[in-house]
């Protein structure tokens, strides 16, 4: 198997599904839907490759692919993969035939071209995730603006049109900002080295004037903020996950936002490591401003996918605490929020689109007492809930507890306040979950049917992983652990060299003299 091109494959393979396509007639929508759900299946048992002969005590990227893309502009065909890319790379091939099978009833209108996009947008998620070349990394990040555009501007609800191209707006206003810092970037290595390149590994060799990494710092770190989304910059995600479809919702919440936090500890940090250190009290008051925030907006929500919606908020502040931690328990936490919030939270939106498939509303007041008449989704949906909580034993503990623990070795404040979204997520999400399911039930809601067999096979892997995530959370950490170690040392290492002395070291200052 050595000399196998497998990143290649994996993260084209969807294509094929694309070309397939195009030769299904347009009427047999299940012929579509199987083909492409064959296809995304096939690319999740592929990525397994990647799971079973990646080495864990290699802290570099493998799997490493390199040839030649543009010469004259020194833009090169580069893809990898390390212990932070990893599992993030295989989220996307695991939600990828989840989604599909969650679109097989809700989308009954133009199901070729949202299948098409479907597929398109995990090439995209996937090329970012393992891209190692800078202008390929803004292409495949590009790439999925267009599908995620028309996939809550035509199959999404009344005001798609209006969440549609308010994503765009704010996801292109930080692209263009991170487009401007590549090419000023890729200026200033030049004229350091000699040689123009967008070669990632390349980049992380030459250190930018202190002013410089600021700039360039804030136009990388813009971009992320908009896509995590940290606050203020959250307030596209309301409307993009409340018009966007199921599948729609799956995919922003299970990995579109993991790119910008991803984006955060691969580009902003790694490249620009005093101006991280320098702005690291600002992200960490965002991020807790977002983790209270998101947790206070979601209890008065009436609507239980807005409720999902803005606990995205307040996890993704905890997954930025946890990076901008900058230790290992910090960072091996966020890493693992992420991985646990991608399930738990995707899973959420499946059920809400489960519920307005039989009900035609997501509002809180319409439901009551329906465990009586769906005790499956019922159970489904509490172990959700319990892990979207943090249960011990469930996946959500396990980040959530690190996260905690490495921001309390730099800030016991910050764990105190952050640590508050423990007990208000409890509030949110159990409250939510006893008014739709307990209580007396409607007349209506009494023949709402139960979970079919199409959907018990939908939840039943997200479940599974949930259970393993939460007792067998070495087998995650282990793969990752070597290659965190190894971020964190090469930052306190760019730290440590002091050449900015007379800037940086009085912010040493204002993280306790570290």
């Amino acid at each position: 198997m050595e000399g196998i091109q497998i990143l290649s494959i994996v993260t084209f393979f969807p294509l094929i599904g694309v070309i397939a396509l195009f030769f299904i007639d347009r009427e047999n929508e299940v012929l579509q839907k199987t083909v492409t759900l064959i296809v995304t299946t096939v690319t999740f048992i592929l990525s397994l490759y990647l799971l079973i002969y990646f080495d864990p005590s290699n802290p570099g990227f493998q799997f490493v692919e390199r040839y030649k893309w543009i010469e004259s502009i020194g833009a090169n065909y580069i893809l990898g993969i390390d212990g932070i890319s990893l599992f993030l790379y295989l989220l996307t091939t695991f939600i990828c035939p989840i989604c599909i099978l969650s679109a097989w009833n809700y989308i009954d209108k133009y199901v070729k071209e949202f299948l098409i996009c479907m597929l398109v947008l995990e090439v995209g998620m996937l090329g970012t995730f393992c891209a190692l070349d800078l202008l390929l990394f803004y292409v495949f990040w590009e790439l999925m603006l267009i599908p995620m555009y028309f996939i809550i501007g035509v199959w999404g609800g009344p005001r798609r049109v209006y969440a549609a191209i308010k994503f765009v707006l704010y996801t292109l206003f930080g692209s263009v900002l991170m487009l401007v810092g590549i090419i000023f970037y890729y200026l200033f290595v030049a004229s350091k080295t000699g040689e123009y390149t967008f070669d990632l590994l390349k980049w992380y060799q030459v250190l930018p004037p202190f002013s410089m990494q600021v700039w360039l710092f804030a136009a990388f770190a813009l971009s992320f903020a908009i896509k995590v989304p940290m606050f203020p910059f959250h307030t596209w995600l309301p409307d993009a996950h409340v018009e966007a479809p199921t599948p729609g919702s799956v995919i922003l919440a299970g990995i579109l936002l993991k790119m910008g936090t991803y984006g955060f500890i691969r580009f902003a940090i790694g490249l620009f490591p005093h101006a991280a250190y320098f702005m690291t009290p600002l992200m960490v008051t965002l991020a807790i401003i977002g983790i209270i925030y998101g947790a206070m907006v979601s209890i008065v929500q009436p609507d239980v996918k807005k409720l999902v919606a803005f606990s995205s908020v307040s996890h993704l502040g905890a997954v930025m605490l946890g990076i901008f931690a900058m230790n290992i328990q910090g960072l091996e936490g966020a890493m693992y929020i992420m991985l646990g919030h991608g399930l738990s939270t995707g899973a959420l939106f499946i059920i809400v689109g489960m519920l307005y498939e039989r009900k035609h509303s997501r509002l809180i007041a319409d439901f009551g007492g329906v465990a009586k008449a769906m005790p499956i989704m019922a159970a489904f949906f509490s172990v959700t809930v319990l892990s979207s909580v943090g249960l011990p034993g469930l996946n959500g503990f396990v980040g959530e507890f690190l996260v905690f623990l490495g921001a309390f070795k730099v800030k016991p404040l910050w764990t105190i306040l952050s640590a508050t979204c423990v007990i208000l997520a409890a509030v949110y999400l159990l409250w939510m979950y006893k008014r739709v399911m307990f209580g007396p039930i409607r007349e209506e809601n009494k023949y709402l049917p139960d979970m079919d067999l199409r959907e018990v096979l939908l939840m039943t892997p997200i479940v599974i992983l949930y259970v393993v995530m939460g007792i067998c959370p070495n087998y995650f950490l282990g793969k990752m652990h070597t290659s965190i170690n190894a971020f964190l040392q090469g930052y306190e290492k760019r730290i440590a060299m002091n050449v900015y002395e007379e800037k940086v070291q009085p912010l040493a200052l204002i993280r306790g003299g570290k």
